[in-house]
């Protein structure tokens, strides 16, 4: 009894040995071609992500914040054609994974919705272009250069060398304050000066310093300075003049200094802004109101 059950069983392993070999003869090189397939898929949609974003920095007629989204596009869909193709050569029916794929991808989506959100936003940024690649912009709770613009995020860089990984909903639900995007911007200074002194020769000063700088442009107006305010501690001289937006951070802190100095030299003195102190009424409520302060005579 012994000894035809071991036949027996001899005879099952090598039966099976042999289909084995042969699903192998057939399955390894398609594995092997499959694996190939898919290195070299992934490789090549890097290298045409990567091409894509110089071939459209260096067209000059080409928005750079369609870079981000375009070349990010194409390495996802080389990505999915790749898969397909990998699923074809190891024998998996491709159109019924297709159809598997896009049930399980309206389930992702129904669980995934932020991501999705990234992506409706970062098509309406793209849409209605509220800021472009090298535009300064501040949502209030973000602020930096924008470098890139991507299909889920963007990236922007603070002004003291912080780099900002921000979802594209935060960007599209929130009020942007575009810094960059018009060509002019109006200098807007104020200064504080005692009473007692010439005010009109300080006006005269501060006018003069704007019309001699050539960087302050005639128009859409040309450059003014009047009395904005009259303090119970000072006069408030403000001074404003056009300027081109490139201009405009360097002539701010230069027109201080230079203003400060005109004002000194016409024999005026200049006085810091009204402060406010808190008041503790008897029913224990706050009040503020502004710090007296004595005028000279």
């Amino acid at each position: 009894m012994d000894v035809p059950n071991v036949e027996q069983l001899g005879n099952q392993i090598s039966v099976f040995a042999t289909q084995l070999t042969a699903w192998a003869a057939v399955a390894i090189p398609s594995f092997i071609g499959a694996l190939i397939m898919l290195i070299a898929g992934w490789w090549f949609a890097s290298r045409v992500e990567t091409g894509l974003r110089h071939l459209l920095a260096r067209q000059r007629h080409i928005d750079p914040t369609l870079s981000g989204v375009v070349s990010s596009l194409a390495r996802y869909t080389i990505l999915i054609l790749v898969i397909v193709a990998v699923l074809g050569q190891l024998g998996i029916q491709t159109t019924s994974v297709i159809a598997a794929l896009g049930a399980a991808g309206l389930a992702i989506g129904l669980a995934m919705q932020g991501t999705l959100s990234n992506i409706a936003a970062g098509m309406m940024l793209l849409w209605l272009r509220p800021f472009r690649v090298g535009d300064y912009i501040d949502t209030g709770s973000v602020a930096g250069t924008v470098k890139d613009v991507g299909l889920f995020s963007s990236e922007l860089h603070s002004w003291d060398g912080i780099y900002l990984f921000v979802p594209n909903s935060e960007l599209w639900n929130k009020r942007i304050i575009n810094f960059s995007r018009l060509p002019t911007r109006l200098l807007d200074l104020k200064f504080g000066v005692a009473y007692g002194g010439d005010v009109g020769k300080g006006q005269d000063a501060l006018l003069a310093l704007l019309t001699n700088e050539p960087k302050v442009l005639r128009a859409p107006s040309g450059p003014e300075v009047f009395i904005d305010a009259l303090n119970d501690a000072n006069v408030v001289l403000r001074m404003r003049g056009w300027v081109r937006n490139a201009d405009y951070e360097a002539l701010r802190r230069a027109m201080n200094a230079q203003g400060k100095a005109a004002l000194e030299a016409c024999g005026l003195s200049l006085t810091p802004p009204p402060q406010a102190i808190q008041i503790l009424r008897g029913d224990g409520k706050d009040e503020l109101k502004p710090k007296a302060s004595s005028q000279p005579s």
